[in-house]
């Protein structure tokens, strides 16, 4: 394993600020955006994570299943889904060159929700991003981003990605 350098590092921060700025403001078309055509997405929980169990929250396999979330956000659940505002911390904890030119990191995070029928605001779930990144001309990309939450039970519905 051999040093990553800052400028790396910052350019995988920088993708994760884009990816939870996009959330925060639910631009799920700038969410995808951190995706390459690569991409996966999973949302599972600490346990299911640990006994290698494939059931997840969302498990988007492929790009083209990260193109459905988006639809599924922006079209069919627009007027159906009890809408709330999300604010995410993180903190990266780890970043390590894999042997294929990619990169593997882990950010912790937590974050908050406000629903808009009460202004009150509750912790949605806190957990760990794992990470592969892909840079390619000068550009960080996610391959993988798996979303593991510290519980199998959350406070709500989640209707949009962590």
């Amino acid at each position: 394993m051999s040093t990553v350098s800052a400028d790396i590092i910052s350019q995988i921060e920088q993708l994760n600020r884009q990816y939870i700025s996009a959330l925060d403001s639910l631009d799920m078309t700038a969410w995808l955006n951190c995706f390459n055509k690569k991409g996966r997405y999973t949302f599972t929980s600490e346990e299911n994570f640990r006994r290698n169990m494939p059931i997840a929250f969302m498990l988007d396999d492929c790009y083209e299943r990260l193109q459905d979330r988006v639809i599924q956000v922006v079209d069919i659940q627009s007027d159906s889904t009890e809408h709330y505002q999300t604010r995410h911390f993180t903190q990266l904890m780890a970043v390590s060159a894999l042997d294929n030119g990619q990169y593997q990191a882990e950010f912790n995070y937590s974050i908050y929700y406000t629903q808009h029928d009460t202004n009150q605001t509750l912790i949605l779930c806190v957990g760990r991003y794992m990470d592969v990144v892909d840079i390619s001309d000068s550009v960080a990309s996610f391959i993988e981003r798996k979303a593991v939450t510290d519980t199998n039970v959350l406070p709500r519905y989640v209707a949009y990605p962590v």
